[in-house]
């Protein structure tokens, strides 16, 4: 009697916790995984996020969908990954704004720093600074001489208020004394396809983005906005070195998940992408867009946000840049 009753009790438990069982860390995934991107279609942020998830879907042998939640600066996808479930079935693909918007918002409906466990940083790269072939300037300097002489009278777009390049223009501004006027986008495919058609004048564009139209003289590129030159296009001067000394702004694109995320789960998820970007194959494509293939641990990237959020918070105070 007293087995039996010992088998009925341990029954219980087993058929309690088996769907649980099912989904241990060690099984994961165990269906399509959803990954978030807050940007849209056709920009950086999208193209690597689809970069990495190919590649996951291919190694890990589970599709890995990427999902582009846009809208507020990248905050409304943003807020979709911070309310999931932690059980890595819904991540998020994000790069440079992610860092900035706590700074520009005077209101977040998460804490960057606390609702995300970090995964990996992807890669990080330069803008490239990319004007309207009919802007009648070959330098930066040209192009700083212009806009001083017609201020305000210069367009540049940018994926929106408050996004990196906005900042990244904003920036540039204010170190060469200029004024330009700010056409903010949805997205940067739709703030890139504007400009080739010369509805704006200029912007800072990721390489991976903009390469192609440069190479067939859509766009004209001045210079890079890192401090030094990019390994993909070593022609191009630093913008600090062609007129705006110490000038510096860069992107970068990194994996998070919801906070709580088991660790075994990061683990996996963290091993596959480092072993990807290091992969000859994924680490030539990023490269060849400008993109330094990077694959860091979780913790590097715990504390390469945090560092991110302070500086952009300086550069925020200097642009006066705020939203509600």
């Amino acid at each position: 009697m007293i087995r039996r009753s010992f088998c009925a009790f341990w029954g219980v438990i087993l058929a309690a916790t088996g769907p649980a069982l099912a989904q241990a860390p060690d099984a994961y995934p165990a269906k399509p995984v959803r990954v978030v991107t807050s940007y849209s279609v056709g920009g950086a942020t999208d193209i690597v996020a689809r970069l990495v998830a190919k590649m996951l879907t291919e190694s890990i042998g589970r599709s890995f969908i990427v999902d582009n939640v846009t809208g507020a600066g990248g905050t409304i996808g943003d807020a979709t990954v911070a309310r999931a479930a932690p059980d890595g079935y819904t991540l998020l693909a994000t790069s440079s704004t992610f860092a900035i918007n706590p700074a520009v918002y005077a209101r977040l409906p998460f804490d960057t720093l606390k609702a995300f466990a970090p995964i990996s940083l992807v890669g990080r790269g330069p803008f490239m600074l990319v004007i309207h072939p009919s802007v009648p300037a070959k330098s930066v300097k040209e192009l700083v001489a212009l806009a001083k002489a017609n201020p305000g009278k210069l367009d540049y777009a940018s994926a929106g208020q408050g996004t990196a390049v906005h900042l990244a223009v904003a920036l540039f501004n204010s170190m060469a004394g200029v004024t330009m006027t700010h056409i903010p986008y949805k997205g940067s495919g739709q703030a890139l396809i504007d400009l080739v058609a010369g509805q704006v004048q200029m912007t800072f564009a990721s390489i991976l983005s903009s390469r192609g139209h440069v190479n067939s003289g859509r766009l004209r590129a001045l210079a890079v906005s890192s401090l030094q030159r990019s390994t993909i296009m070593p022609e191009l001067p630093t913008v600090s070195e062609a007129g705006v000394p110490g000038y510096q702004a860069a992107s970068w694109y990194a994996w998070f998940a919801p906070a709580g995320t088991p660790r075994p789960i990061i683990g996996r998820l963290n091993a596959a992408i480092v072993k990807g970007v290091k992969s000859p194959e994924l680490s030539k494509r990023l490269l060849s867009g400008g993109a330094e293939p990077v694959g860091s641990s979780a913790e590097e990237l715990g504390q390469f946000l945090a560092d991110e959020v302070t500086r952009w918070r300086k550069v925020v105070q200097v642009a006066g840049v705020r939203r509600k």
